[in-house]
């Protein structure tokens, strides 16, 4: 601004109203003219600001819709968002951002990195404290169906919050997306129950090295169904089957109850993705953050009156007892509040995840969950673990990572055949 005084006389004007500064651009250096028209771009976009202009001479900063919208911070996990923080992040610490084909302000590596192990450190925190939290209250009121219930009551109030407040847009619906739904929400319904009812019969980390073998059931399924595998993907799931047998053997709280919940979550989920794939092709238009809220509704009006039926009767005795077992009773509504809330924001951190991060850099970041995971609740249970039960789950875990990396050369096969 100071090399603007020592040139000639000329007509610059400033209108406060309307952010327009039109400057007589003859009279300026060219490369300064340059220069200062890229420091507005970048000053303006990595704040949230769009930047437009009609001509040279009249740059314009204009706040965007989505720009500063602090509205949406509660859309997501803590108020984290990683659209939003990967550039203002950026921003603030004067990192250097690239500028695409297209002139929009993308972010530098180490940013990427950054707002990943921001997304990732709160999915796998969150996922901790649920699986604390949900164990437990298990431990001293095993009533896994009321437990599960309100767990999808938790997310489903979350939601109506975020919408009746438009912290996060709601979803155009109708009757044909409802049922596109029914099925999904199913087997949603079922993966969560039965896996709810695992954890109160085992200990948490048995559960998780048991789900660890949901590749076998896709792999199985999806076969089933026409879907074809190379041959290194049919041999990622046997150290997968060897791990989980070992570790089920080997187990000191073993339960047959326990175990066939862990697998039946596996199918839970696995035909709940599998449907999900079919039924819901025409409604893409839906984030998933969404799709997940509806799915958790659904799966409530499923679930709350089965609960009811199979152990309604024993809710009043077992809450008393609870407390009783506990001292406190807030300690008690504490703890069930903390899985309920847990539950639904490690979900939702996990389809933020899924938003920014290759299918592939998911499911490694998955497996290495289900690892971080067995590591916390051994630790704060004190869960006795056998030589061999550490090493069948290990292989098992491995075998999951093998299976990621085998389904992620799937679709480079298929172009070659094609």
């Amino acid at each position: 601004m100071l090399s603007l005084n020592l040139l000639p006389p000329s007509k610059v004007t400033v209108s406060k109203s309307r952010g327009r500064c039109p400057i007589n651009a003859p009279l300026l250096d060219p490369n300064l003219v340059n220069r200062t028209q890229k420091q507005r771009n970048a000053s303006c976009s990595s704040f949230g600001f769009g930047y437009s202009s009609s001509s040279f001479s009249h740059p314009v900063c204009q706040i965007s819709k989505s720009g500063l919208d602090f509205r949406r911070f509660l859309g997501h996990p803590f108020g984290v968002s990683s659209r939003f923080s990967s550039q203002t992040l950026g921003a603030a610490a004067g990192a250097p951002q690239e500028s695409s084909p297209d002139g929009e302000i993308e972010v530098s590596k180490p940013n990427k990195n950054l707002k990943l192990a921001v997304v990732f450190g709160l999915w796998y925190f969150q996922n901790i404290v649920f699986n604390i939290y949900n164990k437990k209250v298990l431990n001293i009121f095993p009533y896994p169906w009321l437990l599960a219930s309100f767990q999808l009551f938790c997310g489903s109030v979350w939601m109506f919050i975020l919408w009746s407040l438009k912290l996060q847009p709601c979803p155009k619906i109708d009757k044909s997306f409802i049922v596109a739904l029914l099925g999904p929400a199913l087997f949603h319904t079922i993966g969560h129950i039965s896996a709810c009812v695992s954890f109160s019969k085992v200990a948490v980390s048995f559960t998780h090295v048991i789900k660890s073998a949901e590749p076998v059931f896709s792999v199985v399924f999806s076969s089933f169904l026409g879907d074809s595998y190379p041959l290194s993907v049919w041999l990622s799931i046997l150290p997968i089957v060897f791990g989980c047998s070992l570790a089920a053997i080997t187990e000191v709280s073993f339960n047959f109850e326990g175990l066939w919940g862990a697998m039946i979550s596996n199918v839970g989920f696995v035909l709940r993705n599998i449907y999900s794939k079919k039924s819901l092709q025409s409604f893409k238009e839906v984030n998933g953050l969404n799709l997940y809220g509806w799915i958790s509704i659904i799966s409530l009006l499923y679930l709350f009156p089965v609960a009811v039926f199979v152990e309604g009767s024993q809710w009043v005795a077992g809450y008393h007892k609870a407390i009783a077992t506990i001292g406190k009773p807030t300690t008690f509504y504490l703890w069930v509040m903390l899985s309920g809330i847990f539950y639904h924001l490690y979900n939702q951190s996990s389809y933020e995840a899924l938003d920014d991060i290759s299918p592939l850099s998911f499911s490694v970041g998955n497996t290495m969950k289900r690892v971080v995971v067995i590591i916390a609740t051994v630790l704060v249970f004190r869960n006795p673990v056998r030589p061999l039960n550490a090493l069948g789950s290990a292989i098992a875990i491995f075998g999951t990572f093998l299976y990621s990396q085998a389904t992620a050369k799937k679709p480079k096969v298929e172009e070659k055949k094609n």
